[in-house]
């Protein structure tokens, strides 16, 4: 089962970096940028879960929260917003929503706050769940516990080491461009990161080593792609 995610958010940026790192997740995503738009996605089709920011233009995530529960009252809703205050989160739960994330968060923060949702309505692992087992070469990655297998013996990967392999699994024999690993690893895209990266690149580089057919390569200016030959 893929599950669809409606996200109505007005900050570009934020929403296409929201975006990529959901279908990079598994989910399949619609991405509107003000409340009126979603409201039309909505009604044209169907969402299991929608992530709403509350300051959207031509209509506000609580009016647009209230109106989609004049027609449904189960599909959850997540808010986003950059205000903290206890009252606008009661009027968030109050409008309908399920959950409710305060700006600034991490994107780990984010992915698990809604597969707890998803988890909790729906009863079954999420797509997210059902993606931490990787195959490439001779080599098996276990995501969830940060592992790397082969011919019975295991290497333990630190954290970044494994979010990073990850991404390049997910889109195996595919580019990943450098700023969304970058903003979605270190949440940020600045030189002193983009220099970091490129040494967790060069040490997984070391690690996958023992395959020759299997290689992480740089496309100059746009990123890396993890190749799997014959």
């Amino acid at each position: 089962m893929k599950f669809k995610i409606l996200l109505v958010e007005d900050d570009e940026s934020l929403g296409f970096m929201l975006k990529d790192n959901l279908v990079m997740a598994g989910y399949e995503v619609r991405l509107c940028q003000d409340g009126e738009k979603g409201l039309t996605a909505f009604h044209n089709d169907e969402f299991h879960l929608c992530v709403f920011d509350v300051m959207l233009p031509r209509k506000d995530g609580f009016s647009l929260t209230f109106d989609v529960r004049k027609y449904n009252a189960k599909t959850p809703i997540i808010f986003l917003t950059a205000k903290s205050q206890q009252n606008d989160r009661i009027k968030g739960f109050k409008a309908g929503g399920d959950d409710y994330i305060t700006k600034p968060f991490s994107l780990e923060e984010f992915l698990l706050r809604l597969e707890a949702v998803l988890k909790r309505v729906y009863g079954h692992p999420t797509n997210a769940d059902q993606k931490d087992q990787f195959s490439m070469g001779k080599y098996s990655f276990d995501f969830h516990d940060q592992s790397l297998s082969a011919h019975g013996q295991s290497i333990k990967l630190t954290n970044k080491e494994a979010r990073l392999l990850k991404i390049l699994a997910q889109h195996k024999n595919q580019v990943v461009e450098r700023n969304l690993i970058m903003k979605t690893i270190w949440e940020d895209d600045g030189i002193f990161v983009a220099r970091s990266m490129d040494v967790f690149i060069s040490k997984l580089r070391k690690i996958l080593s023992q395959d020759p057919n299997i290689k992480i390569t740089n496309v100059h200016g746009v990123g890396y792609r993890l190749e799997e030959g014959e």
